[in-house]
């Protein structure tokens, strides 16, 4: 589901009021992990956590108008997403994340190639994704997205 927001605010307003505690949770334990340097900003319909150009002037290769996307919170039909571009394109990453999933949750991880459903809010396992959030630095995306999917491109 996208929501028409120009900021986190109006986003976190439109979504439904069961999901607005765990969402804001979810939001704050982002923002106060993640490292200096990304900014929070609507991107795609989500919130999103970026590369501002001011750090990466060339922005993302499918429209470089826009900063460089790195990580997204959305509330979706029929449950919250986190998309993690890290974990996407970074193998090292992603192992440790499945690996350590399980210490933090009884439940199944629900994840796809960058976003981990929760469909229970009750059961998000925020101090793992904080942890998550404290892993890559925007200089450290840089590179990887540069390595892996940037430069392919040429």
């Amino acid at each position: 589901m996208q929501y028409k927001a120009n900021t986190p605010e109006e986003y976190i307003e439109q979504i439904p009021e069961d999901r607005k505690p765990a969402f804001r949770k979810l939001r704050k334990t982002i923002k106060d992990n993640l490292p200096g340097g990304f900014e929070e900003t609507i991107s795609y319909g989500m919130i999103g956590y970026v590369v501002p150009h001011s750090i990466y002037p060339d922005g993302y290769h499918c429209d470089p108008k826009l900063p460089l996307p790195f990580m997204s919170i959305a509330s979706q039909k029929n449950f919250v997403a986190l998309y993690h571009s890290g974990v996407y394109a970074d193998e090292k990453l992603l192992d440790w994340f499945t690996s350590e999933y399980p210490k933090h949750c009884s439940r199944k991880l629900d994840m796809g190639k960058s976003c981990i459903r929760f469909k229970k809010l009750e059961e998000i396992p925020f101090d793992l994704i904080g942890e998550l959030s404290t892993k890559v630095t925007p200089d450290q995306w840089i590179e990887r997205y540069e390595a892996n999917v940037k430069n392919r491109k040429k």
